[in-house]
């Protein structure tokens, strides 16, 4: 026979791995209705809502209106949640004051300034370089159409929760990273992005163009990669979209 304080305990205990569960599907999946959430583990709306509420009060998720592509639909736009920097704290023990102290001090050695960055961006391009080595393999034996779920694939099990998807109205996919574990340290230096977008277009064999970041405050790192077919040399390899 549990006693009352056991069986809360017990309670609780339940109700926080339920809430770990919706937390780390809005981490692996990205920005998400409610409906999204309770079809993709089992749950009611209304369940769902309360674990929110609770992951809302104790800011690990925040509430935004969901981003509409193309002409807008008649009545509200569905609202969507996503993972706050605490939110992602919890999933990420990166040392970032460590790692941004080191690109300080890596760029005022090499005298700041211009040739200060320079020295950043060497550094992010050598280390992103060194991580797609590691996936190259995977992604040239992939058939052509399938690398871009190949390298999906790859970044995923470095922790980046990647997926694929068909890019709406365009001759190619969009490749979205739902996690970041050096988001931080890119708000501070963009050059993180920059050379990893760069790597994302060797390995592919075609210019990609990155659309949002979630070190500039979007929910999900997406990029953008076309059909080969459809490349032309003015497709940017780094930095944002300006629309």
């Amino acid at each position: 026979m549990k006693y009352a304080g056991e069986a809360q305990e017990e309670q609780t205990a339940g109700e926080r791995s339920t809430r770990n569960r919706v937390a780390r599907s809005i981490l692996d999946h990205g920005p998400s209705t409610a409906a999204d959430l309770a079809q993709r583990l089992g749950l009611t709306q209304a369940a769902v809502r309360r674990h929110l509420d609770a992951l809302v009060a104790e800011d690990i998720v925040e509430a935004r209106e969901k981003r509409v592509y193309g002409a807008r639909t008649r009545g509200r736009p569905a609202k969507v949640f996503v993972l706050t920097d605490c939110g992602r704290d919890a999933f990420d023990q990166a040392y970032d004051q460590l790692a941004a102290d080191a690109l300080r001090w890596i760029a005022r050695a090499a005298g700041g300034g211009e040739t200060g960055e320079a020295a950043v961006s060497a550094f992010a391009k050598a280390r992103v370089a060194a991580q797609a080595e590691r996936y190259r393999a995977d992604i040239e034996a992939a058939a052509p159409e399938d690398r871009t779920k190949a390298l999906a694939k790859a970044l995923s099990q470095d922790g980046y929760a990647a997926t694929t998807r068909s890019a709406p109205a365009s001759a190619g996919e969009q490749l979205c990273q739902h996690h970041c574990p050096v988001a931080h340290i890119a708000e501070q230096f963009p050059q993180l992005c920059e050379a990893e977008a760069e790597v994302f277009s060797s390995l592919l064999g075609t210019h990609v163009q990155r659309l949002a970041t979630i070190a500039h405050g979007d929910g999900v790192c997406t990029t953008f990669v076309p059909q080969a077919h459809t490349t032309t040399a003015s497709e940017s390899t780094a930095g944002r979209n300006p629309a």
